[in-house]
């Protein structure tokens, strides 16, 4: 199982706009949470070994933090032709099954995915209410074969700071996982 790190795209970055359709075709944009006090935007996919190992703390984000009027989105940008396990389909399998009451959606063209500089499953981005970076990094020092209790600390942590109108730390460690799965050509250079 090959491991590669976020980016650590810049704090402060504004969240950059994305369209992009669910598993049934229904649009969802950035724009479309534009009350929200934070926006949560995680990449993820179905069948990467280190989104498997964190999908119940995923759903139990969503369901914790939606009520508390967090914009949650997941997006998956993974090339679909060669990965057939992270097709529409499966997606909206693999919702119901985890219980993730937040909209999965699918990034065909891989654009947002390199908008945000998203480099591997999981990857997580918050912004604050005015849609800047305020954290980027991991959900918690768990992995699949660590033995850490899998808790969302850290970004549970940037989440609460957030809500309560305190500063999120710096102190943020990159995420760990698969690499996006790119379409041929479309692997950017970061």
């Amino acid at each position: 199982m090959a491991a590669t790190p976020s980016t650590m795209l810049a704090l402060g970055t504004v969240a950059p706009e994305f369209c992009l359709p669910d598993p049934d075709g229904r649009l969802v944009s950035r724009d479309d949470f534009a009350q929200a006090p934070a926006l949560l935007v995680m990449f993820i996919c179905n069948h990467c070994p280190f989104v498997k190992h964190v999908r119940d703390e995923l759903a139990r984000l969503g369901r914790d933090y939606g009520a508390r009027g967090v914009a949650i989105v997941a997006i998956n940008a993974n090339d679909a032709q060669a990965y057939p396990d992270d097709n529409p389909a499966a997606m909206k399998r693999e919702a119901a099954a985890a219980g993730y009451g937040f909209p999965y959606l699918v990034d065909e063209t891989q654009a947002v995915a390199q908008a945000y500089r998203a480099a591997c499953t999981p990857d997580f981005f918050l912004f604050d209410g005015e849609r800047r970076l305020v954290y980027r990094g991991q959900l918690d020092a768990s992995r699949p074969s660590n033995g850490v209790p899998v808790t969302g600390r850290d970004l549970r942590a940037a989440l609460d700071a957030l809500l309560a109108g305190e500063p999120v730390s710096a102190e943020q460690r990159p995420s760990i996982g698969c690499n996006i799965k790119w379409r041929p050509g479309h692997a950017p250079g970061y």
